[in-house]
């Protein structure tokens, strides 16, 4: 059993327990310094092992090499994790051993509809599952109505591609009109 405490989450009508500690997988991609695949892939199993079963990763995150090292472990234990993946940051390409600094790449924002169900196809080719648990917005773009970046993702909550919607660095009026559209979850 898990050692770790859990919390009850989700929306009206659909609520799970997850663990309440959860484990960010970026550094195991890029950013902080040299990157060891299959040291990483021994920290995701102990992980499970402990029950820090709660994995955030996004599409940006070593220009997609994290969602696929996660795929490695998800292939075989994907019931044993709750997976949430982002989107809407838009970098320039780079390779996987990029040791720099994120905001040096961002070269914009995307919340428009297209973008959104492009990207949840990017995903979950890459992490090798058929639906992700919690899909956030990685940033709001102030160029989409947030009604149309949530609106499309209700649409994958509907299709059974993603299970709960999630927005990050988003204000309260935002949040409000986008709870309108869909339940929030995060």
């Amino acid at each position: 059993m898990s050692a770790f405490p859990t919390i009850e989450f989700g929306v009206p009508g659909d609520k799970i327990r997850v663990p309440r500690i959860g484990l960010g997988t970026m550094g195991m991609s890029s950013i902080y310094g040299p990157v060891d695949d299959s040291e990483s892939l021994k920290v995701l199993n102990h992980a499970i092992g402990m029950g820090c079963t709660f994995w955030d990763t996004a599409n940006i995150y070593g220009a997609g090499h994290n969602e696929r090292l996660l795929s490695q472990v998800l292939k075989t234990r994907r019931n044993d994790v709750f997976v949430c993946t982002k989107f809407g940051i838009v970098h320039r390409a780079i390779g996987p051993d990029y040791k720099g600094n994120f905001s040096d790449l961002t070269i914009g924002v995307n919340g428009k509809p297209d973008y959104v169900r492009n990207q949840v196809e990017v995903s979950l080719k890459r992490l090798g599952i058929d639906s992700i648990d919690l899909y956030y917005q990685h940033r709001v773009d102030p160029n989409t109505p947030i009604e149309d970046t949530v609106g499309a993702m209700a649409g994958l909550v509907k299709e059974g591609k993603i299970r709960f919607i999630g927005l990050s660095e988003c204000s309260a009026d935002q949040l409000r009109r986008a709870y309108k559209v869909h339940p929030i979850a995060a």
